[in-house]
């Protein structure tokens, strides 16, 4: 049996009207997730974005009815639901704000696993394609990482399959809800992925895998990986949705680049040529771009400079997080992206802060 807690993190996802951002906009004016069900509307309407359309809704819905009826679907399925306020929720797609509310999984899976690279591309791949997508699944399992992908039919599944038959974690974002799998012959790979990892989704547990669904799978995988890998792609596609999502993300993103005739080499070659992404030829290229061999944490220092309280909650992050990631610091510290990057600039002047390949920024030993 699920317990109370479950109920209202599923329960919030029903309610009309309410994404990311102000599902958790409620949760933090109402004092808790089950509290914002016990609201009364004069307490919604004095929250900043719930007006009168959204407080009715709210306190008219039948949220929890429709998230008791979804718990007993999953009853015994060994499909577990996850919300953004649990410990094992993404902590990469936590900091952004269309990151779904609750996740559906299903197998053995940290989805907080360092080293998270996500490969995506052509269904229709090509021999050049699979031989690519192989290879750099078996040099990326020297760095330890968990392979993301979509468990499509081409890319996808075999960057999944080559990470089962070598023993790596792998991790697919499906667009379709846990009830069944999609496409239907890759059943057996999901099997298998589920002892190393397993399939997530953000959908209703029998929703239908409908066209739609599927740009919003993408912002998930673009969303948890630490670099997202194009392998074949045409100049449009879900692979080239997955990379523009990974930018607006700052995230890096690398491809594969093909012959120039090559209709699906030709989304790859783009997101070169546009700097959208990094030319990838090897494992190696992704190590140097992230700094992975780097294993030296940066020494403890004293401050002997006056710093403004903004830059000194950075310095302060940096102290309990040796390397972060200009988008976990942005998310932390909720200041804008234009004033942190010129902060961060100020701090390494200061000899205080160093960046590092990657969006990356330690502190200076």
């Amino acid at each position: 049996m699920h317990d109370e807690d479950a109920l209202y993190k599923l329960g919030i996802s029903y309610l009309p009207g309410v994404g990311g951002i102000k599902a958790r906009d409620l949760i933090s004016y109402c004092g808790g997730i089950k509290e914002v069900f016990l609201a009364k509307k004069r307490k919604l309407l004095s929250i900043p974005g719930i007006g009168e359309k959204i407080a009715e809704a709210i306190t008219q819905s039948d949220a929890l009815k429709l998230a008791k009826e979804e718990l007993k679907k999953i009853e015994g399925k060994d499909v577990k639901i996850i919300s953004f306020l649990d410990e094992s929720y993404p902590r990469n797609l936590n900091h952004y704000p269309d990151a779904p509310l609750i996740l559906y999984i299903k197998g053995n899976i940290d989805l907080n696993a360092n080293r998270k690279v996500a490969i995506v591309g052509t269904r229709k791949v090509t021999n050049y394609g699979t031989i690519q997508c192989e290879k750099l699944v078996e040099q990326l399992r020297s760095y330890n990482c968990t392979i993301v992908s979509g468990l499509a039919h081409g890319v996808d599944t075999i960057a999944h399959r080559k990470a089962v038959e070598i023993g790596m974690p792998t991790i697919g974002v499906l667009g379709n809800g846990l009830k069944s799998i999609y496409p239907s012959t890759n059943h057996e790979l999901a099997r298998r992925m589920l002892d190393n990892g397993g399939v997530i989704s953000e959908f209703a547990f029998d929703t239908k895998p409908d066209r739609e669904n599927f740009p919003q799978r993408n912002r998930i995988i673009a969303g948890m990986a630490d670099v997202i890998v194009v392998i074949e792609s045409a100049i449009k596609g879900g692979s080239i949705i997955t990379a523009e999502f990974a930018n607006n993300y700052n995230k890096d993103v690398f491809a594969i680049p093909g012959k120039l005739t090559d209709d699906f080499s030709a989304g790859c070659n783009h997101l070169i040529k546009t700097h959208k992404a990094h030319l990838l030829s090897s494992a190696e290229d992704i190590a140097y771009i992230m700094r992975w061999d780097i294993s030296e944490a940066p020494k403890q220092m004293t401050l002997m400079i006056d710093l403004l309280p903004d830059e000194e909650a950075i310095v302060n992050i940096l102290k309990k997080q040796p390397e972060s990631r200009l988008d976990s610091l942005h998310y932390q510290t909720q200041i804008p992206l234009g004033q942190l990057t010129s902060l961060l600039l100020n701090l390494e002047f200061k000899g205080l802060v160093r960046s590092l390949p990657g969006k990356k920024y330690i502190l200076s030993t």
